[in-house]
């Protein structure tokens, strides 16, 4: 028999190289299939905004809020306003207490956790829904202080332009201002130092 009979008969005759290649060629295939079945899957895993609008949690990171400042988030549709006060802006809540229409919490505005002056988890960090309890506006944040043109004793806080409700740094609403109540707290949590998830509970200890 030939040599060429016998590599033909044992299939030795079929490159290496080429057989590599064929092999390597249909798992890269078989990856990519598997890659475009699995995406769909791993996609439905994350909140739509479809979702979002209903009320699905929202993640936000706070790492870089400065002292005074205010950071908008959207949920459910509805600005949530996060504001890093300082210590003067929570000592400021006690020199108010007289003016306001609710000053110890008794709407039900805010979760059964969210208690006191500060009405917040960390006195440091408000969490708030941003729509004026009278018709809906979004106040206008106002931490400045004196500002005659809105209060005599304004100490800083949330004013609506729109009709004149006024609240102060947690949100409580002074009297004799169209808005009834106070602005409402979101259930929220800490899911670190520097990351509030909205939407969500704390979990119980």
């Amino acid at each position: 028999m030939s040599t060429q009979s016998v590599a033909n008969a044992t299939g030795s005759g079929v490159d290496p190289g080429r057989r590599r290649f064929l092999t390597l060629a249909t798992s890269g295939v078989g990856a990519v299939g598997v890659g475009f079945v699995a995406w769909p899957f791993l996609a439905s895993l994350k909140p739509s905004e479809r979702a979002k609008a209903l009320g699905a949690p929202v993640t936000q990171d706070i790492s870089l809020l400065e002292p005074g400042q205010k950071l908008n988030v959207a949920w459910r549709g509805k600005p949530v306003w996060i504001v890093k006060r300082t210590p003067e802006m929570i000592a400021s809540l006690a020199q108010v207490k007289g003016e306001l229409a609710d000053p110890e919490n008794e709407q039900p505005q805010q979760p059964d956790y969210i208690k006191g002056d500060a009405r917040a988890i960390k006195p440091e960090i408000l969490v708030m829904i941003g729509s004026c309890t009278h018709l809906g506006c979004s106040p206008t944040f106002r931490p400045d202080h004196p500002a005659p043109e809105i209060a005599a004793n304004w100490q800083g806080g949330f004013y609506c332009p729109c009709h004149g409700s006024k609240f102060d740094l947690s949100g409580r609403v002074y009297k004799n201002v169209p808005a009834p109540i106070n602005l409402k707290v979101p259930p929220y949590r800490f899911a670190n130092d520097t990351t509030i998830v909205i939407g969500e509970d704390p979990v119980a200890a």
